[in-house]
């Protein structure tokens, strides 16, 4: 993804600001179609089991990342990765398929370890898909992304298990059960009032960090760096601070959340990143800067880890798929507008008007969802003991 603008320009769009409103819409286009698809994966791998959905969408990256390399224009990306949004979505049915009888007081753990594996792809992935750019070329990157997910998803068939007694019958599928029942499943998500404000934490958080971040290399020529070699350097060093923080933190915050209760870490993260959000918009030197967005990329994923420990304490197995995916398409929704509506509020507000007002917005979910603590569990303690 951070190669959109350079490939665009070898595709003959030439405009500088029409290479940066593709690339924007290019980022966004996945995951916008993956939030919309997210219910009703999860709602077919209730049915059909949490396996197949990951070998789905490990298989659609390969397929449809590897025609990218055959894109002629803009319009054809745009295709294709509407595509990959709709039929991937690894993330919901590998945390699925991984908590699935594993012990409730354990999930937080389980659920962390498993996305503690995301920032590691973030650190590695621009520097190896850079690498690779620069030895072979575009059409050639996407071949080894493809073959990549190609491989993910023998090994996920070849080694990944699933007990055929915790997912449902395949018998029982039709278009029309599908629907009727991705409805109903959305609907008990939204009934519940733990579920649902650790969603909105969740999406306000996302939609916080989608905004703030492409707007980071302009905040550090606003910071004074003039020399363009070296904004590009100083902006990478943020990212990959931001990134390598969240593989420390990720696991950390599983832990918590099954140590003092999902509810409260999750209240715990919000606060904290909130107070990042804003510490960021009072930093006077680009130090300052990197030191804010290491603490951003530390308690940030914790809102994500105890916002999926929180549902799968609140969701029995056979429906945890749904409710994962229900949460799945909350953060990829988010993540996509805020990455769209970004560049619009910082020309009305300024970079620092853009973090302050996400973190001040976040302040404010933090005061929804104090309550999720003192209100009790639906599930009796023991519904996810060990089978």
């Amino acid at each position: 993804m951070p190669f959109f603008p350079a490939l665009l320009r070898d595709l003959g769009v030439e405009d500088a600001e029409l290479r940066m409103l593709w690339a924007g819409v290019l980022t966004g286009a996945a995951p916008l179609a993956a939030a919309l698809m997210g219910p009703l994966w999860g709602t077919l791998g209730d049915r059909l089991g949490r396996k197949p959905m990951l070998l789905r969408a490990l298989c659609a990256i390969a397929v449809f990342v590897g025609a990218m390399s055959l894109a002629r224009g803009p319009w054809e990306l745009l295709f294709l990765r509407l595509g990959q949004g709709c039929f991937s979505g690894f993330v919901p049915p590998s945390v699925t398929l991984v908590s699935i009888g594993v012990p409730r007081e354990s999930q937080g753990r389980v659920t962390g370890s498993i996305q503690a594996a995301m920032p590691i792809g973030t650190i590695l992935g621009p520097l190896v898909g850079a690498r690779l750019q620069t030895l072979l070329g575009f059409q050639e990157l996407f071949w080894f992304v493809s073959a990549a997910a190609g491989t993910g998803a023998l090994l996920v068939a070849v080694f990944a298990h699933e007990d055929p007694i915790l997912t449902g019958s395949i018998e029982r599928f039709s278009p029309t059960s599908v629907l009727v029942g991705t409805a109903r499943d959305l609907r008990r998500v939204f009934a519940n009032p733990r579920i649902r404000g650790s969603m909105l934490a969740l999406a306000t958080a996302q939609f916080a960090v989608g905004a703030t971040s492409p707007q980071l290399q302009l905040f550090v020529e606003e910071l004074g760096v003039v020399d363009p070699e070296r904004v590009v350097a100083l902006t990478g060093w943020l990212f990959t601070a931001t990134a390598c923080a969240g593989v420390l933190a990720t696991p950390l915050w599983g832990w918590l959340g099954d140590r003092v209760g999902h509810a409260g870490a999750l209240v715990s993260a919000t606060l904290a990143t909130a107070l990042a959000l804003c510490g960021c918009s009072l930093v006077p030197g680009y130090a300052f800067l990197l030191a804010a967005r290491s603490a951003l990329g530390f308690v940030s994923p914790g809102v994500g880890v105890t916002s999926f420990g929180l549902a799968a304490t609140e969701t029995e197995e056979a429906k945890r798929g749904s409710v994962f995916g229900a949460v799945f398409s909350a953060r990829a929704l988010s993540l996509s507008l805020g990455a769209m509506a970004g560049g619009f509020l910082a020309r009305e507000v300024g970079i620092r008007g853009l973090f302050l007002l996400s973190g001040a917005a976040l302040g404010l979910v933090v005061l929804r969802v104090t309550s999720l603590g003192r209100r009790r569990s639906r599930l009796p303690s023991a519904a996810d003991s060990p089978r």
